[in-house]
């Protein structure tokens, strides 16, 4: 598998990409200046944009962490889109169904959410050892499944919410139980006790990667998936398990998108935290303290992405400096075979 990314070069790429971005700008009638003022500002500006910053990297983060986590047992997860929706639509129906106080109908929202993630998870890791379906198709594919399953059959369906008059439906779910909602932390934001909740997981995981016997032997299957099973290493539960894990992550993400922002599951879910995990676990070397990093950064830059749209500047111009952060990075192993390519070369032209 590919090495980690030090972090003196995630640093470099991520603001390569910023400057690219902002160097461009003038191509569009707008000031460079203005438009990072105006970043920074809706991102780090006061109460209100700390706490929009600090929700949207919360999200981020455990999306993240659902694919560095199966990373590191040598799999690609790109399911975390359809594990997110999972784990959103179980926490919505259970935050109306469970007539539950607060101190227990959060905990059941939570780890049902992150159940449901994980089964969906587990399915991609069992397809791949059991019947060698390689995760990448198997993710994909069960992402639509997801999607089309939620939001076309359940949300529009049997889990649709009604008015007074039971024969009319109304856009999305039910809303969810004042009891299931997360405690709000910053009294005038909108930071919600999800962002502790998703820091505490990424530094549980970092410490179980680095210090259990469960974590080495997961690493021990991403760097070699036959000698890890010579060494008496199950390899193949290891990497259904790193899946779940892993998949349970985004579900949580999703649990948090509904409890602590949405109130409930909406007609469609249009923002791609799944899909964006896979750039921020990247960025971050695919480690959940990188993934935390590099998650605060991107939650900045999405909060002030909203500032920006008062500029006229585009609202996915956050994604651009995602986009080209990743291409800078992807670039490194690109650069790297280049220059293994050309220094034999260069090394016989020194001795001519």
């Amino acid at each position: 598998m590919t090495r980690a990314l030090r972090p003196g070069l995630a640093v470099a790429a991520v603001a390569l990409a910023v400057l690219i971005a902002f160097a461009a700008l003038p191509l569009f009638g707008k000031s460079p200046l203005d438009a990072a003022v105006a970043l920074v500002q809706g991102g780090l500006g006061g109460p209100q944009a700390l706490g929009e910053s600090a929700v949207k990297a919360a999200i981020l983060l455990l999306a993240a962490l659902a694919v560095a986590l199966p990373f590191c047992a040598g799999l690609f997860n790109i399911g975390g889109q359809g594990q997110l929706l999972a784990g959103a639509i179980t926490a919505a129906f259970l935050g109306h169904a469970l007539r539950l106080p607060g101190a227990l109908a959060i905990p059941a929202c939570l780890l049902g959410a992150a159940a449901a993630g994980g089964a969906w998870g587990y399915l991609a890791g069992w397809l791949k050892t059991a019947r060698g379906v390689h995760e990448v198709i198997s993710t994909i594919l069960l992402n639509w499944v997801a999607l089309h399953l939620i939001e076309n059959g359940l949300v529009v369906g049997p889990l649709a919410a009604h008015s007074s008059d039971a024969s009319i439906s109304l856009p999305g779910t039910a809303v969810i139980s004042p009891a299931a909602t997360l405690p709000v932390l910053w009294p005038g934001t909108r930071l919600h006790a999800g962002v502790p909740l998703a820091l505490g997981v990424a530094l549980v995981l970092a410490w179980v990667m680095a210090r259990t016997v469960w974590g080495f032997e997961l690493r021990a299957v991403g760097a070699s998936a036959e000698a890890s099973r010579s060494a008496g290493i199950p390899a193949a539960a290891r990497m259904r398990q790193s899946m779940a894990v892993g998949a349970a992550c985004a579900g949580l993400a999703g649990a948090l998108l509904v409890l602590g922002n949405l109130g409930r599951y909406p007609p469609h879910i249009a923002s791609p935290y799944g899909f964006d995990g896979i750039a921020v676990a990247f960025i971050g070397g695919n480690t959940p303290l990188g993934a935390a990093a590099a998650a605060a950064f991107f939650g900045v830059i999405r909060a002030g992405g909203t500032r920006l749209q008062l500029l006229g500047v585009h609202r996915d111009f956050p994604e651009v400096i995602q986009g080209l952060a990743l291409l800078m990075v992807a670039g490194r192993a690109i650069l790297g075979w280049a220059w293994a390519k050309l220094r034999p070369s260069r090394l016989e032209a020194d001795h001519a």
